[in-house]
């Protein structure tokens, strides 16, 4: 049986097409014998494979951007994660990550499967990450895809794109919103506010600081006539420091958030936030 032969020009060509290795392109071009469809397939195929292996590894780099519609009323954080800081940093990698942004934002998808079904050039989301774990050789995917929609939506990317948040707002057209806008979005990316207000607290992550400040309380000998007053003191500090409204503003600690957000506006607040961090 004759050897098709593969030139350099058909191996560069499945290479532009692709984004694989020249070794990986020639191979796959010989296996299909110099057909370019058999050889995407076959590439595909060892993508998969290389996903299947790479599943159990950690992929805690990346890259991680916000963005926000022309008109502010909506606005999505999207995660590419990978193993390495070398690939999170690579130039393809971010420009996928960005193309991956655009269309969040653009088609607005409720969930991250809905995105990952998104189509890039004619193949989904989803299949182009797998494509690149075959290329790349590391766990790759779609680690985070969060979005809000309020009358005003800010996207602050921290610097090194590790960190990204996102805060909704009550109105717009109030003046000097940006600047409110970045600066609470900022509070969001450093102090990690576990919910906006002291009413999005679930009741589990209540019992459990009940629990804690009891225990603790127990062990330095309190009476117990009086734990479960100085425990619901705790619970209240708790609030202070871990909801967003009540904290302490990084800028000015005389004040929390909600009374920083009403000196822009008496009628302004925060009406939902995202966080996502790779840190």
């Amino acid at each position: 049986m004759s050897t098709v032969a593969i030139s350099a020009s058909d191996v560069n060509k499945l290479r532009q097409q692709t984004g694989a290795g020249m070794m990986d392109c020639k191979a796959a071009l010989t296996e299909a014998g110099g057909d370019f469809e058999k050889a995407v397939e076959i590439l595909r195929k060892k993508g998969q494979k290389v996903a299947d292996k790479r599943s159990d590894r950690e992929a805690t780099e990346g890259y991680v951007v916000g963005k926000t519609s022309a008109d502010n009323a909506k606005g999505i954080i999207v995660s590419l994660n990978c193993e390495t800081d070398f690939v999170g940093k690579n130039a393809d990698f971010v420009a996928f990550a960005e193309k991956v942004a655009n269309i969040a934002i653009s088609d607005f998808p409720a969930t991250k499967e809905e995105l990952l079904d998104k189509q890039i050039d004619g193949l989904r989301i989803a299949d182009h990450i797998t494509d690149m774990v075959g290329k790349i050789g590391e766990k790759i995917e779609l680690g985070c895809y969060e979005h809000i929609s309020a009358p005003f939506v800010f996207a602050y990317n921290h610097p090194g794109n590790k960190v990204v948040s996102l805060v909704g707002f009550s109105k717009n057209g109030v003046a000097g919103i940006e600047n409110v806008a970045k600066d609470v979005a900022m509070q969001v990316a450093a102090m990690s506010p576990i919910a906006l207000d002291k009413a999005d607290v679930s009741s589990e992550a209540i019992e459990k600081e009940l629990e804690i400040a009891k225990e603790v309380l127990r062990k330095e000998g309190k009476p117990e006539d009086k734990i479960e007053m100085i425990a619901k003191g705790k619970l209240e500090k708790f609030f202070k420091e871990s909801t967003l409204l009540n904290q302490e503003f990084i800028k000015d600690s005389k004040m929390n958030v909600q009374q920083y957000i009403q000196s822009a506006d008496k009628e302004l607040t925060a009406t939902a936030f995202k966080r996502y961090s790779l840190a």
